[in-house]
């Protein structure tokens, strides 16, 4: 079972997702309400993956991705937030966030994207991925003056184009006729080999290096 943390201030509405999660079979390891408590308790419990809002009482969403990042590199953040403003996406994504959702998802949906992230897909309420990758091509542009790469293995670099173009690993799988848990292993040895921590960074690198537009 992938164990989850929720944080969010909004009693109701934490306890409704928790419920959701349990339901559809997922572990709920603690639902907070505040910032300094998610991270302590993401910190120690180590969740596979944590559901985040950006407005919390006594701090940001921001800052508790960092928190927990920091604690659990390997975690998936998924942001569950009533804004779908520009900067509060980019702010989200750049502190390490797999994907980002808006609150006026419907369940079906919510779950999907949940479901995705523990899977390590990107997973954006529609529209909001352009944001993203519009913002990495613009870093992109700048100048650089990173060390060269490391070498990465032809199929592996064939992964990294797809992952880069937004499909998720059941679609890399249908398309190079691999299994899902070979497409996974690409991307984690790749992850390895690149320094990287999740799919979004790998995205960004892709885009550096060129490779989402071959």
């Amino acid at each position: 079972m992938t164990r989850v943390l929720v944080v969010d201030d909004h009693p109701m509405w934490r306890d409704g997702v928790a419920r959701d999660l349990t339901d559809a079979g997922y572990t709920v390891v603690a639902a907070v309400g505040e910032a300094k408590q998610a991270v302590r308790v993401g910190s120690s419990l180590r969740p596979e993956v944590a559901l985040v809002d950006l407005q919390l009482p006594d701090g940001s969403g921001v800052e508790v991705i960092r928190g927990l990042l920091a604690a659990h590199p390997g975690m998936r953040i998924l942001v569950l937030s009533a804004s779908a403003e520009q900067q509060d996406v980019l702010d989200a994504v750049k502190a390490g966030a797999l994907g980002y959702l808006v609150k006026s998802a419907g369940r079906d949906e919510f779950l999907e994207a949940v479901r995705r992230t523990a899977e390590g897909d990107a997973v954006f309420t529609a529209g909001l991925a352009g944001l993203v990758l519009g913002e990495y091509r613009r870093l992109a542009a700048a100048p650089s003056s990173s060390p060269a790469a490391p070498q990465l293995s032809e199929r592996e670099t064939e992964v990294l184009r797809l992952v880069a173009k937004g499909l998720s690993y059941k679609q890399i799988a249908e398309r190079l006729v691999l299994s899902h848990r070979t497409v996974q292993n690409h991307v984690q040895n790749t992850l390895g080999k690149l320094q990287l921590h999740n799919r979004v960074e790998l995205v960004r690198y892709a885009i550096e290096h060129g490779l989402a537009d071959e």
